[in-house]
């Protein structure tokens, strides 16, 4: 439901800040009093196309918010979608400036006027001046005709889920004997080249981790042969001239004990020569190259070089090559059985389609009746609406295949005798087609219907027992949906569950344009006015209460 609408500079609106009500809010004023601004300045919110001309003269912006009490499931996906967060309430948000510069918030986040204008059309539907009536687009009429099928007819949610489930199980069939098909026409080009390289990469076997596997042992086995050069140097420099480090320290120990000295003054040091002699041979023995096996690095290198240069021919990591040969096995395979796996997907695809053919026939006959039942229940409308010489077809021509069926459906009328049918929004205008459109909107309305309603212009060329008609329908579908309806009428203004008064006024040479909601005696005068005219009778205050009543 809308709850409020805020206003801000918006061409005679200063400020207004306005709180509707459930059910039927009907909103009346003399002629050029603002009617027509107030359904601009909403419309603006709902994210139409925006015209600087909206802008209060004088006033650099002009800003409209509309509030919601709650969010319908159509536009919690449209939300979803762009990322908003939902919640029970819904704000929309719209700014625009003197020099054409327009912004758009949904919740106080940005967003771009198509995705503002994709939620105001899932959620109010403007009858009148404005373009955004949703059953005037053809593309809606196959979903508007089911809703009403699933009411009228039985057994028809039924048939609408089979025919949606048999058409899934054919798509899926389908799409696999295409892809087949393309892959058999591909097989003389593509099997010796699949057949190598399923021959290539079976022959590699290669093993998830090996390259890495591969790669470490090389490289230490490299170091290693790198460390075996070391110490073979450190070794032959242990033994210059061909005799050991050790052996030249011994002897130069055993030299110095020589000494006839008692005692020997080079005693210690002649000790720590021994230890040094004794320390050096055990270094020398200790230098020996590395036991890592080296002979086979030629072999490992071999490998890892094959594995990376299959990676780089399949164009994956060396890790996905058991994958790809998998994957390729799999199509080499197809081609190899694509004799039989054509038959048999092509008999199991006629079988479905045969299901289908069947489901979406049975669908097609329960929509023919329930178009049978609109029509039956719009003409049964018309007359009382001014319109008793129109007639009403929903077409039918078949279309391709898809989980709704073979059905495309296009809502047809005529308003005069003889005349041909044709779409909607190509025979009538102005009132006639509001009150077309508000005819069928009373038929089709269910209790899931979360749509709010706009009508303006509603009562043009009507009066007396029709206005009452159109009054009565429009509290109809108020019942269901909150309707808005800008109106002339005082019979259509007696059905009001709320009702707002539209007055301009100068002041210090300033045009100014309020709403209000009037209730008693004041609406009563209203209703009088607009009976009478500027002078209010007794004769219009009883029948303004009549109407009320």
């Amino acid at each position: 439901m809308l709850r409020a609408l805020n206003i801000s500079n918006i061409v005679l609106i200063e400020k207004l800040n306005l709180e509707f009500g459930a059910g039927l809010n009907i909103l009346t004023g003399e002629t050029g009093a603002g009617k027509s601004i107030l359904l601009d300045a909403l419309s603006l919110a709902l994210g139409a196309r925006s015209d600087v001309g909206l802008v209060r003269s004088g006033c650099e912006m002009a800003s409209v918010v509309a509030e919601f009490d709650s969010t319908p499931s159509a536009v919690q996906s449209i939300l979803v979608e762009n990322g908003i967060d939902t919640g029970d309430e819904l704000i929309l948000r719209r700014t625009l400036s003197a020099d054409g510069k327009s912004r758009a918030w949904i919740n106080d986040i940005p967003v771009s006027v198509r995705v503002l204008h994709d939620v105001g059309d899932a959620l109010v539907e403007i009858h009148g001046q404005f373009a955004n009536h949703r059953l005037l687009n053809q593309a809606t009429h196959r979903a508007a005709l089911d809703e009403f099928a699933m009411v009228h007819i039985d057994g028809f949610s039924e048939l609408l889920s089979a025919t949606r489930n048999a058409y899934n199980e054919y798509h899926a069939v389908d799409l696999k004997l295409r892809d087949l098909r393309e892959t058999v026409a591909r097989a003389a080009d593509e099997r010796d080249f699949l057949a190598h390289n399923v021959a290539e990469l079976r022959a590699l076997d290669v093993q998830p981790g090996e390259e890495a596997e591969l790669a470490d042992k090389r490289a230490t086995m490299m170091n290693a042969e790198k460390n075996a050069a070391i110490v073979s140097d450190a070794a032959t420099a242990m033994a210059p001239n061909g005799k050991s480090l050790d052996a030249f320290v011994f002897d130069v120990a055993h030299i110095l004990e020589r000494i006839k000295t008692e005692p020997n003054p080079y005693a210690t040091q002649i000790e720590r020569l021994y230890e040094v002699a004794d320390s050096l041979a055990t270094v020398s023995a200790q230098l020996n190259p590395d036991d890592t096996d080296i002979s086979s690095i030629d072999e490992i290198e071999e490998r890892l070089f094959a594995i990376r240069a299959a990676a780089r021919k399949h164009r994956v990591p060396a890790d996905e090559l058991p994958q790809k040969l998998e994957q390729m096995a799999a199509q080499l395979d197809t081609i190899d059985n694509s004799d039989a796996l054509l038959s048999k997907l092509t008999q199991e695809q006629a079988n479905l389609r045969k299901n289908f053919d069947a489901c979406a026939t049975k669908l097609t006959a329960a929509r023919i009746d329930a178009a049978d039942v609109l029509r039956t229940r719009l003409r049964a409308e018309l007359p009382d609406l001014k319109l008793a010489n129109a007639d009403f077809v929903a077409e039918r021509v078949e279309t391709s295949p898809s989980a709704t069926g073979v059905d495309d459906i296009t809502f047809m009328i005529k308003t005069n005798p003889g005349s041909p049918f044709a779409p909607l929004h190509k025979s009538a205008s102005g009132g006639e087609l509001a009150r077309l459109m508000l005819a069928m909107r009373v038929v089709l309305i269910n209790d899931s219907d979360s749509h709010i309603f706009v009508f303006d212009e509603i009562d043009t060329g009507i009066s007396g027992a029709t206005a009452s008609a159109v009054g009565a329908r429009l509290n109809r579908l108020a019942t269901t949906s909150q309707t808005l309806v800008v109106t002339h009428s005082a019979q259509v203004a007696g059905f009001a569950d709320h009702h707002f008064k539209i007055e301009k006024s100068v002041a210090n040479d300033k045009t100014t344009t309020t709403v209000r909601e009037i209730v008693g005696d004041e609406r009563v005068n209203e209703v009088a006015r607009i009976i009478s005219g500027a002078e209010i009778t007794p004769e219009s205050i009883a029948t303004a209460k009549t109407l009320i009543k």
